[in-house]
């Protein structure tokens, strides 16, 4: 096809630059919640929520997130993250949960399609949600006190701290 003649493309004629815009890092601390299909009990296998451990774990050592607190219990996930600035929300939540079910290599189903998730404006509030996602085993009675159940940022050393923006 000659130049310019109807459904040629001359890649000079059309340059489209692609530019990701993300929130500023203030408004980017995040409650996320993700369930398991059918909400099977796959974190009460030990291995399973020690492999999904380590793979929040990897994720934020790679740079992804920060990770402020979670917790893994029985048939779902919390966590307080704060997506890296080249990273949304959602390739986040696609590390975590991708990653996880990649690692599993389960032939079924391992997550619900969606997670769940609450933007943190505040001091008061990242403290009231580390609260929430601490206090959740006690709060299912599976154990006496926080700092008691093994997969649980509470009493935890060496997690994100509370974003700068949140305490400036």
């Amino acid at each position: 096809m000659r130049q310019g003649a109807p459904g040629s493309f001359d890649g000079r004629q059309f340059l489209y630059i692609f530019t990701m815009r993300f929130a500023p890092q203030e408004t980017r601390t995040y409650l996320v919640t993700a369930v398991t299909a059918q909400r099977r009990r796959l974190f009460q296998v030990m291995a399973n929520a020690e492999l999904f451990r380590q793979t929040l774990f990897d994720y934020r050592g790679e740079g992804r997130f920060l990770l402020h607190a979670y917790v893994v219990m029985p048939d779902h996930f919390h966590a307080l993250i704060t997506p890296a600035a080249e990273v949304s929300l959602e390739k986040a939540m696609q590390f975590i949960k991708g990653g996880f079910s990649f690692r599993l290599k389960s032939k079924m189903d391992v997550w619900m399609r969606s997670f769940n998730e609450s933007q943190i404006s505040t001091a008061g509030k990242f403290v009231e949600c580390v609260r929430y996602v601490e206090e959740n085993p006690v709060r299912a009675r599976l154990v006496a006190s926080a700092d008691a159940y093994s997969f649980s940022s509470a009493g935890e050393e060496g997690l994100d701290p509370m974003p700068a923006h949140f305490r400036g």
